[in-house]
């Protein structure tokens, strides 16, 4: 099976779904969640430079057509921050 590939909204580099996070806007409710749920989708680079200019610039809000709130760009910058006593970018 080929894998998945998705752009990044922030420096549009093209990369395998698993290298990106996921933002989603679900259908029904239009609340917007990290990495599960149905609906539109909005890919990001788990760099630093590629969050801080979507959070400036509003890319993610723009590209899921709905109002991104506070906490799911302060998870995001979580995530940045490298684990204890690990070497992954992430702490999922």
């Amino acid at each position: 099976m080929e894998p998945n590939y998705r752009r990044c909204l922030s420096c549009r580099r093209v990369a395998q779904k698993q290298a990106l996070w996921r933002v989603v806007r679900i259908h029904p409710s239009r609340q917007v969640k990290l990495d599960q749920g149905m609906g539109r989708s909005a890919y990001i680079c788990p760099q630093a430079n590629c969050l801080a200019a979507a959070q400036k610039k509003n890319r993610l809000g723009r590209a899921l057509r709905a109002s991104v709130p506070d906490e799911i760009y302060q998870r995001l910058w979580q995530r940045l921050e490298p684990c204890p006593g690990s070497i992954q970018r992430s702490c999922d």
